[in-house]
């Protein structure tokens, strides 16, 4: 054991350091190893989706912030100068808080992940769970800014100098505070219409907006705008308190189910019945019917034609959209094929010329 020792003190300092330096950094890369070994193994076992999240989501920063911790408790046996003692461990710090504010932010994730796995909003009655989105990921995005000005803010009173330095602005606070809330009077609306649209959710991820005159659906909410999908794969980008300034339709506000309306021009002489039950037909056919709504009536006359509104129900404004198409497309094949004098059509009387009489010239 003294030998040991001995060999220990006499090893020059910069590979003294170098030994426990990479020591430390070897041990944190085995520990996080280990862990993702232990959480792997678990998940394969029990199919339990958080050991694969946890896996997921925290491998990269425990790269950072293990290695990081064990550096941090050998700091003190390293034989280093004390200036140079004491910017290494100032460093080493300012860099654990950023480690450990990237595990906090990836496990913001992790509970977004977990969530979004007990509400699937792939499934066909998603309202609560597009509920439960819109809020957990304004949540998401204002928890992890709050982490990042934190983990500034910890940083910077770290170092005695700019403590004092903000001690000596204390006085020009009020002021300065004054002018920022005038200049960024805009984007705190936009922040606080953030906070009223994530709880009270006049809109959510995926309802179906018409704004603007273009119809789409809400693809992002962030902290200060709305990213709306046009059903052309444009991206309509709003202000988030647009939302709340302005008035615009949601089929999708309490259910995603929507009716679907398609309207003929046909001549007076059209066998409405049977037009009813061409309808019937071709709803029965057809997948994207759920069999609710089933409607055909002659809703208004014009001039030469009458107007006739068939009446459909769907799952969601998409297969509503779809349907309408399919039924339009149909019934006029169907006139056309079996009634094709009900088409719409112009009539015109000529009457006969008057009778000559008389003895010709």
């Amino acid at each position: 054991m003294n030998s040991i020792l001995s060999f220990i003190e006499n090893l020059p300092d910069f590979i003294w350091n170098a030994i426990l330096i990479s020591g430390a950094i070897l041990t944190g890369l085995l520990a996080r190893a280990i862990i993702r070994s232990f959480l792997r193994f678990n998940y394969r076992k029990t199919k339990f989706y958080l050991f694969n999240e946890v896996s997921t989501h925290l491998h990269a920063p425990a790269g950072y912030f293990l290695p990081l911790v064990m550096l941090n408790i050998v700091l003190p046996a390293l034989r280093l100068q004390k200036p140079v003692a004491h910017n290494l461990d100032r460093i080493t710090e300012i860099c654990l808080t950023i480690a450990f504010a990237a595990m906090l932010i990836r496990t913001v994730r992790i509970f977004q992940a977990v969530i979004l796995h007990i509400y699937d909003i792939n499934q066909a009655n998603n309202l609560k769970a597009r509920r439960i989105m819109t809020q957990l990921q304004y949540v998401r995005q204002l928890a992890v800014a709050i982490i990042v000005i934190l983990t500034i803010a910890a940083i910077l009173l770290s170092f005695d100098n700019l403590r004092k330095l903000g001690t000596g602005l204390l006085g020009g606070v009020a002021i300065g505070a004054t002018i920022v809330g005038f200049a960024a009077q805009q984007s705190l609306g936009n922040l606080l219409a953030g906070f009223q649209i994530a709880f009270t959710q006049p809109i959510r991820i995926d309802d179906v907006l018409v704004v603007e005159g273009e119809w789409g659906r809400v693809e992002e909410i962030t902290l200060t705008y709305v990213v709306l999908r046009i059903w052309d794969q444009r991206r309509l980008i709003l202000p988030i308190s647009y939302f709340i300034n302005n008035p615009f339709q949601n089929w999708t506000r309490k259910t995603s189910e929507i009716l679907g309306t398609v309207f003929l021009y046909l001549d007076y002489s059209v066998p409405v019945e049977e037009l009813r039950a061409e309808l019937t037909r071709l709803l029965q056919s057809s997948s994207l019917w759920d069999g609710k709504v089933n409607v055909l009536q002659v809703t208004d006359t014009k001039e030469r034609t009458i107007e006739i509104r068939a009446l459909m129900s769907s799952r969601n404004s998409g297969e509503a959209f779809d349907l309408r198409c399919y039924v339009r497309e149909n019934l006029i094949k169907f006139v056309e094929k079996n009634y094709p004098g009900s088409l719409p059509r112009t009539r015109a009387e000529i009457d006969a010329p008057p009778a000559v009489t008389g003895k010709p010239a």
